[in-house]
Order: structure tokens, then C-alpha cells, then sequence
């Protein structure tokens, strides 16, 4: 019977569906998210992901090799309370030992080795070029996270109200970026050793030292201008989205629309920046720690060791060749990681 022309219903077309219908007739694809499928593309960077591996690890040695090392970066060897100083310990070249280690390697005892030698003090090298590894790494994560806070902050505020606040907001952007970089980094940190210092005498900030605070400081007033002007840019073209329409028409506020729906759009922008920012700040203690305005001493910084490192350079060339060598492995696996990052997260760069 032709059914073509019928009004009657085929009853055949009711019946339930078989799993080999179901599986030919549906292609379902796994649930995902933005991050997920960015964190896919990164993995199958193979240079950005041998450059996060090498990041972590230098991260958890400087973490934990201090915890089980028996000797300490600011412990002198061979200086003792009510005896005269032994001076073979002092300028070590690697894997030798003081007079004292080697009278007990004689007498068949276990001396620990300097890896790295010691430096003028008697101090051993591989810890504080370990030591100093941690601290530069934590200034560039905490200058970083300090950018990253205000140069969201203000930029958001500027691309969304627009008018008079983004007018002020960038023009103040306008005269930072006028300034000389490191002249003005320099004046900053030496005007705030001088005057920090006398306040936080006594606090617990002294043990941290007033160079370290006059850094964060310094990034905090000068290293936002990138990350604002970025952050404004993505604010300005999602504020006229149908969605931020929506959120003002029922009445949402400007901080309201800002945190839930503006910024969670931008943020790819604030992953990148904020990773090629930690190279950046690593780089610019290192620099300030080389001139004498980083980190405390006895506290060791990868830049104040090459800075001691010059007096030498003769007699102990690999004293300046270690940190630095440190320095560009840790600013150049941060670089390509952030590129890496940049490649997987921008939607612009999807092909």
C-alpha cells in the first residue's frame, strides 16, 4: 500500500530506536570549557610544555633542596664564637674542603661536598645560588600578582565608565609611560631604602627588608600601565555586548557586571600578561640587585651574587657564570612558557 498520499499514520516511524540507530543517528561530544580546550593546545606545545616542567622544577628546588642541605646560605664556615678564624674554607673552588674537612676525610669521616665551592666569607655557593633562586622567583610572582591586581583594576574601571574616568585614568598611563624606565626605577628605589628603612625597624617587615618592600612598591607604581591599557582595550569592545545590555536593563551595577561578566571574558589577556610579566620583574630585581638596590645582605638574590661574582671574575670566573646562567634559563623558560600560553589561550590565534 502506498503510503505517499495517505492522511494515516505510519506506526513503524513510533518504534523505539536500537543502540546502532542511536549510535549512527547522535554524535555526542564531550562536555568542555574554555580552559580545558586551552589547556589541550598548551600540552601539544611541546616547547612550552618542557618550559613549564623546567619552571616547576626549578621552583620545587628552590623550595626544598634549603630544607635538607646541611649548610646554611648565611653560615660562615670555618668562623667560630672564641676561635681564631680558619681562612681555608674561604674561596673554595668546587668540591673542595676546608682544613678542618679534610683532617676528618683523613681520619676516614663524611664530609658533605661543596658542590659550587664557597665564596670570600666562607659561605657555600650552591646554597645561596639556590637561596638566591627562591628569592627571585618570589619577588617576580608577588611584583606580578601586585600588577596584575591594579592594572585590572584601574583598567576595567576606565574601559567601563569611560567619559572623564578613562580620560584622567589615561592620561595618568600617558605620563608613566613618558618616564624613563630605569632611571625612574632606580630614584624610586634608592629614595625608599632611605626612607622605609627607619619605619620598619622593629616590625615584622624588617626581616623582609626595606629593598624588597621598595620593590614591590616600584612595580606597583610603575609596571601597571601595560596590563591596564590591555584590560581597557577588551573592556571597551565587550561593554557593548548584547549580554552587558541585559545585566544594566535589570538593573545590575557597574561593579556587578564588571566582576561576573566583563572580566571572566578577558580572561585569556590577564593569563598572558600576567606570565610574561614574571620574567620581567625577575629581570628587573636581578638588575637592582646588581647595582646594590635589591635584596638585603647577608640575603642572597641571583643578582647580587653576580655583583660579588665581578670582584673575582679572574680567579673564579664561574661565580658570575652560574647565576647568570640561572637567571636566563629561568627568564627565557617563563618566555616561551607565556608565548606558549598566548598561542593556546587567544582566541584571535586559533586556526
Amino acid at each position: 500500500m502506498d503510503t505517499k498520499l495517505t492522511m494515516h499514520v505510519n506506526m513503524d516511524d513510533f518504534l523505539p530506536a536500537t543502540e546502532e540507530e542511536k549510535e549512527y543517528m547522535v554524535q555526542m561530544r564531550p562536555s568542555s570549557t574554555f580552559f580545558k580546550d586551552g589547556i589541550k593546545r598548551l600540552l601539544k606545545n611541546h616547547v612550552a610544555t618542557v618550559s613549564f616542567i623546567v619552571i616547576i622544577a626549578i621552583t620545587l628546588a628552590s623550595i626544598i633542596v634549603p630544607m635538607v642541605w646541611p649548610y646554611s646560605y648565611d653560615n660562615m664556615l670555618g668562623v667560630a664564637p672564641g676561635k681564631p678564624v680558619d681562612a681555608s674554607y674561604n674561596n673554595l673552588h668546587p668540591f673542595e674542603y676546608g682544613r678542618t674537612e679534610q683532617k676528618k676525610l683523613d681520619a676516614g669521616e663524611t664530609v658533605f661536598p661543596h658542590i659550587f665551592g664557597t665564596d670570600a666569607q666562607g659561605r657555600d655557593y650552591f646554597i645561596r645560588v639556590v637561596y638566591g633562586t627562591r628569592i627571585s622567583l618570589a619577588v617576580g610572582f608577588f611584583a606580578s600578582i601586585i600588577v596584575l591586581v591594579i592594572g585590572m583594576t584601574l583598567g576595567s574601571i576606565a574601559g567601563y565608565c569611560g567619559g572623564k574616568v578613562d580620560l584622567i585614568i589615561m592620561r595618568i598611563v600617558d605620563i608613566i609611560y613618558s618616564l624613563p624606565d630605569m632611571l625612574m626605577v632606580i630614584l624610586l628605589a634608592s629614595v625608599l631604602k632611605l626612607t622605609l628603612t627607619p619605619i620598619i625597624e622593629g616590625t615584622a617587615l624588617e626581616k623582609i627588608g626595606s629593598n624588597i618592600i621598595s620593590l614591590f612598591i616600584v612595580f606597583g607604581v610603575l609596571y601597571w600601565v601595560s596590563m591596564s591599557r590591555l584590560i581597557r582595550g577588551q573592556i571597551l569592545s565587550l561593554r557593548e555586548q548584547e549580554y552587558v545590555l541585559a545585566a544594566q536593563a535589570a538593573g545590575a551595577r557597574g561593579g556587578w557586571i564588571i566582576r561576573k561578566h566583563l572580566l571572566p571574558n578577558c580572561i585569556s589577556v590577564v593569563i598572558i600578561s600576567t606570565a610574561l610579566q614574571i620574567p620581567n620583574a625577575i629581570f628587573t630585581e636581578s638588575f637592582l640587585s646588581f647595582l646594590g638596590l635589591g635584596v638585603n645582605a647577608p640575603m642572597p638574590s641571583l643578582g647580587s651574587l653576580a655583583s660579588d661574582a665581578l670582584n673575582g671574575i679572574s680567579s673564579y670566573p664561574y661565580r658570575l657564570v652560574i647565576p647568570a646562567v640561572v637567571i636566563s634559563l629561568i627568564v627565557l623558560s617563563l618566555n616561551l612558557f607565556g608565548d606558549g600560553l598566548r598561542d593556546a589561550f587567544d582566541p584571535k590565534l586559533r586556526t
